[in-house]
């Protein structure tokens, strides 16, 4: 079976332009790739069999985090399945593997945590020169939440990230309710 895994990092933005074409499945998430702490992402992990392919456009659309990156393609792997990054024309499973695609993973995967890691820094630039010149407010909160219903969901038995999907909250929400 193809199964697809499209992401993006915030609800704001679109999937679109992760064109899967072909697939059976398509697993989607809104969420950062910082963390493998990814609803659709574990779901399709835990969906996939053995002689199952898994198609996303470009590795950082799987993961920000070199680690993370290499972990979920050995897990996927170890369980039969061959991953293919279409961006990059590269496919891991099976005989595809060789020296020259993982260097290739390697590489590009460098640069996403990179990437990542630039971002975070020019952010936190912006915000410290907002903050200078006065004009810096925090985000502010858009919901309340209800502690009795994140507790009637883990009496339910569903987990934390379980939790949040459902509620449309951040697991940091759903931790900080529990407590």
């Amino acid at each position: 079976m193809k199964v697809g895994y499209r992401r993006v990092s915030t609800s704001e933005q679109n999937l679109d332009r992760q064109e899967l074409s072909g697939v059976e499945r398509v697993f989607e998430d809104k969420a950062s790739g910082k963390n493998t702490d990814r609803v659709a992402l574990q779901e399709m992990i835990a969906f996939v069999r053995s002689g199952d392919e898994v198609i996303v456009h470009s590795i950082d659309r799987l993961a920000r985090d070199l680690r993370d990156l290499q972990g979920i393609i050995e897990t996927l792997n170890g369980k039969g399945v061959s991953v293919e990054f279409i961006s990059e024309g590269l496919r891991f499973g099976g005989a595809e593997n060789d020296a020259f695609a993982t260097l290739q993973l390697q590489m590009m995967g460098a640069f996403s945590q990179f990437e990542r890691n630039i971002i975070r820094k020019r952010q936190a630039e912006g915000i410290a020169k907002a903050k200078e010149r006065g004009v810096y407010a925090r985000r502010t909160r858009k919901k309340t939440i209800s502690v009795k219903a994140v507790l009637g969901l883990k009496d339910e038995g569903l987990n934390n990230t379980e939790i949040a999907a459902h509620m449309g909250i951040s697991r940091s929400s759903v931790q900080r309710a529990l407590r």
